[in-house]
């Protein structure tokens, strides 16, 4: 069974006439109907965005209560007609997008078959997030075409100077407070020989960081390092990438040096930082940690999570005392992906799936036209009425089952419409799934860890090893068109787990 979803109706329309030409319930009606054909999704909220412009958004209270209950993770995903209903404002659209990624929050788009939730959709995510990229280096480009020019200059780049120094309009100045406090720095560590130290004896004598709080540890380890206290001031050697993420270290090629007043000298500079050196060196741990393909999926018929401890290269339930090896199981899971593509006529599927979507593509086609027939009729009704050639009797008899007529298609053009939405979405996500599963089988050997793993949690939902059988569960198995479920599938006999 899918886990249970909790997602968001939007609904906007920008003009009092596509108010009434684009009615919000029906884009209502055919997203819930959609919510209602996928297992364990429910729908929480509905935002309404009526005859507002859909120039910019983002900002609109309704936009603003959507993106609190997102990061709040009130709901996880959100359902609209089109893209161009969520935001026309390319930039919006990025912005919108790269906030549910950063969220692991779903977009679901009907006419444009998006559904971020499954792997065809998660490709949509990849490509609005590279568009996002490319256009904030755009920016950031023209922005810092300057950066290395000013930095040759000795100008500021931003920011406020470390502690010590400062800025007097363009010129980097020795700071008379705060640079006797700086040399006492490393003073202390080649007396202590500990960060944590230094820091303490600096809060115990009275000093403080511009912040006024207290000297931390990674604050002393930072400023011993900084080379502008002997004298050579780093410039152009970070970046910032973007809102809410860390700076980060520009390839040293790109950082520039300049000459300003020291605070001590060359070799207290250099004897500090070899001593924070061997420091660091000493704490560097030794190898690097194992990383196995399954590791994770792996369960013991009792529930337990299986691990692989220390060297044995085995899974091993400490409970119930079962083993298998990491190889054995690997090639286990090799084997069943091959017998499994065997048993798949995707052929076959992709067919039944083409002929269930005609079908329901010709239903929604003459409930149109039904509808449009119903309408003109009813009109004609009302004009007779009208102009008196219909007695109220007469107009009431023939008006009442049209309209009951018209509001039983109202209600199952949302539905139908919502049935190929469902039914495109999950032909194009087992399309996905499917390359994804071949690309491990036949290029198995040729792929970077990185890559396999990958695919193997697209796919894998978890891997239970049994005294005599091991149960693979799939995360998606294509035989069923509509409402795809978990499949499992049992190797019995294959290995002969030690006790």
């Amino acid at each position: 069974m899918e886990q249970s979803k909790h997602v968001g109706i939007w609904i906007r329309v920008s003009t009092e006439r596509q108010v009434k030409e684009e009615s919000p319930e029906h884009h209502e009606q055919r997203a819930r109907h959609y919510v209602q054909a996928k297992e364990g999704w429910q729908v929480l909220e509905v935002y309404r965005l009526e005859a507002v412009s859909g120039k910019s958004v983002i900002d609109h209270p309704e936009a603003r209560r959507m993106l609190a209950d997102i990061r709040r993770g009130h709901i996880t995903g959100l359902v609209f007609s089109k893209l161009a209903r969520l935001a026309r404002n390319t930039k919006e659209l990025l912005e919108f997008a790269d906030i549910f990624r950063r969220e692991q929050a779903d977009l679901i788009s009907l006419a444009e078959n998006i559904d971020t939730s499954t792997p065809a959709g998660r490709l949509f995510f990849t490509i609005i997030s590279a568009m996002a990229e490319w256009e904030r280096e755009e920016i950031a480009s023209r922005v810092q075409a300057s950066v290395p020019i000013r930095a040759k200059l000795g100008k500021s780049l931003g920011g406020q100077a470390s502690f010590g120094y400062q800025w007097k309009g363009n010129d980097f100045a020795i700071h008379p407070a705060e640079a006797p406090v700086r040399k006492l720095m490393y003073e202390l560590f080649l007396k202590h020989q500990r960060k944590f130290a230094v820091a303490e004896e600096l809060y115990t004598r009275g000093f403080r960081p511009r912040k006024g709080v207290k000297f931390t540890a990674t604050t002393v380890d930072r400023l011993l390092r900084d080379s502008t206290a002997k004298g050579m001031r780093r410039a152009n050697y970070t970046k910032s990438p973007g809102k809410d993420r860390n700076w980060t270290v520009k390839p040293e090629s790109d950082w520039i040096y300049m000459p300003c007043e020291a605070i001590v000298s060359e070799e207290t500079w250099n004897e500090c930082n070899a001593i924070l050196d061997a420091q660091t060196k000493r704490r560097t741990p030794v190898g690097k940690k194992a990383v196995y393909l399954l590791s994770g999926f792996v369960f013991c018929t009792c529930g337990t999570a299986m691990y692989v401890y220390h060297s044995s290269k085995s899974y091993a339930c400490k409970k119930c005392k079962i083993r298998i090896a990491v190889a054995d199981l690997d090639e286990i899971y090799q084997l069943y992906l091959k017998e499994y593509l065997v048993s798949i006529n995707h052929a076959d599927y992709v067919t039944r799936c083409d002929m269930q979507l005609k079908e329901c593509t010709v239903l929604l086609e003459a409930s149109r036209k039904e509808r449009q027939k119903l309408s003109k009729r009813i009109n004609d009704l009302l004009d007779l009425r009208l102009d008196g050639s219909l007695t109220k009797e007469r107009y009431m008899e023939t008006y009442v089952p049209l309209e009951a007529q018209l509001q039983q298609l109202d209600a199952e053009l949302p539905r139908l419409e919502a049935e190929i939405d469902v039914r495109t979405i999950s032909l194009m996500s087992s399309d996905s799934v499917l390359t994804e599963v071949r690309t491990l089988h036949d290029e198995w050997n040729n792929l970077a860890f990185e890559q396999r793993r990958g695919i193997v949690e697209t796919i894998t939902t978890s891997i239970e090893i049994g005294q005599a059988d091991i149960t693979i569960n799939l995360a998606y198995a294509p035989p069923l068109p509509q409402n795809p479920k978990n499949t499992s599938h049992h190797f019995r006999d294959s290995y002969s787990p030690p006790t």
